[in-house]
């Protein structure tokens, strides 16, 4: 039997009752929220700097490592959905509307097997 995981609309939710039994929602401004989720961003970061892919990828089957990496990928994640909340953005889709107009700006025809960075047009 599995369990359906909580969707990121729910995961909101929880996140707003967090902050609001804190009576933190003063300090929750959009720019502040913006700035910690790239804070937190650069302490995932942090995790592969100086390393190189062989040793990430070492290290990623170590329980300790990928707790770490969990971690500051929640705390990213946690400050971008309460931006969402904050701004009345549903992640959800957003990511579906993004992922559409990826599909549209690189087709599969010409795109597979380049690296993104080399699709990117001239401006």
């Amino acid at each position: 039997m599995t369990t359906q995981s909580p969707s990121l609309e729910e995961i909101m939710v929880q996140i707003r009752r967090f902050v609001e039994e804190r009576d933190w929602t003063k300090y929750h401004k959009p720019s502040a929220l913006a700035i910690s989720a790239a804070i937190e961003a650069g302490e995932l970061l942090e995790l592969f700097q100086w390393r190189t892919d062989e040793d990430v990828q070492s290290s990623i089957a170590k329980e300790e490592y990928r707790e770490a990496m969990a971690d500051e990928i929640a705390d990213v994640m946690i400050y971008l959905l309460r931006l969402c909340d904050t701004v009345g953005i549903s992640p959800s889709s957003a990511l579906i509307n993004k992922m559409s107009k990826n599909a549209r700006k690189y087709p599969v025809a010409e795109s597979r097997e380049k690296d993104p960075c080399r699709l990117r047009k001239a401006v």
